[in-house]
């Protein structure tokens, strides 16, 4: 049986991440704010990606939660299976490679990844709801219960499949060249193997 504490747990992480996500969606209209959404904004920086990720991966769990107490822990392999395998493959290597790479470079230059100038526009909170509760809130994850990883290859392949698909999309990079995109990229992407490696031996 599931516990009412997880459960609970599930619930209100769940409804942060709807609210904020709402709330983020409500700052599209505002004037002062409206520059930093232009052309689809929020859906090419994976930050924002991450929080609609997160609201999703935790409403799967409470939606498991549900299931198990009411039909029991034998009738859920899907569900389980689906809960892992997010968790596992982009909800904390993503979480993790945000905070660590956002905080990294704002204690070396601010203005490289959060300049003052927006410091008008995102209040301190949202700053913090976006870049740092998103590890903590992760990690409470796993001590409640950890969670099962699928074989390496097909864990990194999706891993590297997110990866890439970000990559491709996000405007930035339409404007480097290629050895600097291929790059930038494997640094990044040796640097996401290590955290889900890390993460792996976390939850076990």
């Amino acid at each position: 049986m599931i516990k009412n504490s997880i459960c609970i747990y599930h619930f209100l992480v769940f409804s942060w991440y709807v609210l904020l996500n709402y709330f983020i969606s409500k700052q599209e209209g505002a004037p002062q704010k409206s520059h930093i959404f232009q052309n689809g904004g929020q859906w090419k920086y994976l930050t924002f990606l991450n929080l609609y990720l997160q609201a999703i991966f935790y409403g799967v769990a409470c939606l498991e939660d549900v299931l198990k107490r009411m039909k029991g822990k034998n009738d859920m392999k899907f569900i389980t299976a689906l809960r892992d395998q997010l968790f596992t493959t982009l909800v904390f290597p993503i979480s993790t490679f945000i905070f660590l790479t956002f905080w990294i470079f704002f204690l070396y230059d601010q203005e490289l990844v959060f300049p003052k100038a927006l410091d008008d526009l995102i209040p301190t909170w949202l700053n913090h709801a976006m870049h740092t509760f998103i590890l903590p809130l992760s990690l409470v994850e796993i001590m409640q219960r950890p969670h099962s990883y699928s074989p390496k290859k097909k864990g990194l392949s999706l891993l590297t499949i997110a990866c890439l698909f970000y990559i491709c999309r996000h405007p930035v990079f339409y404007k480097l060249s290629p050895v600097v995109i291929a790059a930038f990229f494997l640094l990044n992407y040796i640097f996401s193997i290590g955290i889900y490696l890390f993460g792996e031996k976390l939850n076990f």
